[in-house]
């Protein structure tokens, strides 16, 4: 008990910079870390974000825009409709009668960056010396990294003009269907971000959804459409896909149109990056034991790639490597036993899981986040989609992409071309097969598959 008391003291005094409590979510994944940490988490950063009081809001936007809310805008809500540990957002118009939202930094966070990152330094440190087996050092170094940046809310304004860009694109297969709000750049500063109001609803909001006329597998597999692009082909990655930051629309046309929001936390990578997680991703999908190891080992894991791959897909390591075509075709994990069998695994393998993730490439973590969070929004839209088949898709055309772009030519374009049309086959067979197995479970005549979790991306 007392270990439980003293994890829960670290947790709440860490938490009390509720800015860097918000990072460590953000890196975090609730199967990783010790229940304890999860639920201090969940309870002071969910149910407790502050609220800036009216005067703090107006003298933030004089001192940044250079003048009041009244002058700069027609009509300006004293009321926050949103508040999380970093800023709060007020509905404003424009004179010309535009809608919009405006983001006002809290006060005072931005004087306290440093001594918060000493604080936290501190504390994980100490949390070290209680729990030798949990070294949470990387954190510290993701703060350090991200917390200027999430401050600053101009980078929030070029993350978003960036995405919107990447979206629109000739060669982007979510054009149209994705949407990225505007940004007002003479209304924006470090600590004011103003942007176009968006009527929507939350992407797991399943009474909203059925207003709208969208539906729950379109929608779950356009998100892993539009993160998988960000990833493998763009590599400029949205980070924190939680539901809050996903809205549904009716678009231009009267089509549903998923809405971005919260571009503060990104993630660029370079090619090489790209080009070794993409084929570590189709090793995964194809079931490639050899290619796995060679990938993983490539980012850090070593001699624990078999771990690494659990990590990623969560699946067990005898699951990954099974030749089955529907190896990976199975539902997302979601009840109490399969959660608590995760969690049994990370207990068991703590101290290997906190050794990786001090190896891993920074870019990883980041992303193994944001596969948290997409897993979590597929489960809530409760839609029997095998996202896998859209990451091996998208891999395959990143590195076609990537290896026409090394060695152009025309013996380059038809290898390319080739190996395109043997993933569409061997996607086709898979969604044949997870179709059989579907039916067999109906019929009784198949055992019920018992899945620990969605692949993400």
């Amino acid at each position: 008990m007392w270990m439980i008391h003293t994890a829960q003291l670290v947790a709440q005094h860490v938490l009390h910079h509720l800015l860097l409590g918000d990072l460590l979510c953000a890196a975090a994944q609730d199967h990783l870390l010790p229940e304890e940490y999860v639920l201090t988490m969940r309870q002071h950063m969910l149910d407790k974000c502050p609220v800036s009081s009216y005067s703090e809001v107006r003298q933030i936007i004089h001192e940044d825009l250079g003048a009041p809310p009244e002058a700069l805008f027609k009509q300006f809500s004293e009321t926050p409709i949103a508040s999380a540990s970093l800023a709060q957002v007020h509905v404003a118009h424009s004179h010309d009668g535009k809608k919009l939202a405006v983001k006002v930094q809290h006060a005072g966070l931005r004087e306290s960056c440093t001594a918060d990152v000493a604080t936290i330094e501190f504390l994980v440190k100490a949390a070290r010396v209680i729990f030798p087996d949990f070294d949470y050092m990387w954190l510290v170094e993701e703060t350090k990294q991200n917390l200027p940046l999430e401050l600053d809310f101009t980078h929030e304004k070029q993350n978003a003009n960036r995405c919107r860009k990447n979206i629109n694109a000739p060669h982007s297969t979510v054009a149209k269907r994705v949407h990225v709000p505007e940004v007002y750049e003479q209304l924006t500063s470090p600590r004011v971000l103003t942007m176009e109001f968006i009527e929507g609803v939350q992407v797991t909001d399943k009474a909203g959804l059925q207003q709208l006329g969208a539906s729950p597998r379109s929608l779950a597999q356009l998100v892993s459409q539009t993160f998988n692009e960000m990833i493998f082909i763009h590599g400029d990655v949205h980070c924190d896909p939680h539901a809050a930051n996903l809205l549904v629309r009716k678009g231009p046309h009267g089509q549903p149109q998923l809405v971005l929001l919260d571009h503060g936390l990104y993630r660029q990578i370079d090619d090489d990056f790209r080009r070794e997680y993409a084929a570590l991703w189709r090793a995964l999908i194809f079931a490639d034991k050899q290619g796995i190891k060679q990938h993983a080992e490539s980012m850090g894991a070593g001699d624990a790639y078999p771990l690494f791959a659990a990590m990623l897909t969560m699946r067990p390591w005898d699951q990954i490597v099974d030749p089955q075509l529907d190896h990976l075709n199975i539902k997302a994990f979601g009840n109490k036993d399969e959660r608590n069998m995760l969690q049994g695994y990370a207990a068991i393998y703590a101290k290997q899981i906190s050794d990786l993730l001090l190896r891993m490439p920074r870019p990883l973590l980041l992303l193994l986040k944001t596969n948290d969070c997409l897993r979590s929004v597929d489960l809530s839209l409760g839609a029997p989609v095998n996202t896998f088949v859209i990451t091996a898709k998208t891999c395959s055309r990143a590195l076609a992409e990537i290896k026409r772009q090394q060695s152009p030519g025309l013996g380059s374009w038809l290898a390319s071309q080739m190996d395109l049309v043997r993933v569409e086959f061997v996607m086709g067979a898979m969604r044949l097969m997870g179709l059989w197995v579907s039916v067999q479970r109906v019929l009784g005549l198949g055992p019920a598959g018992k899945g620990l979790g969605n692949g993400g991306v």
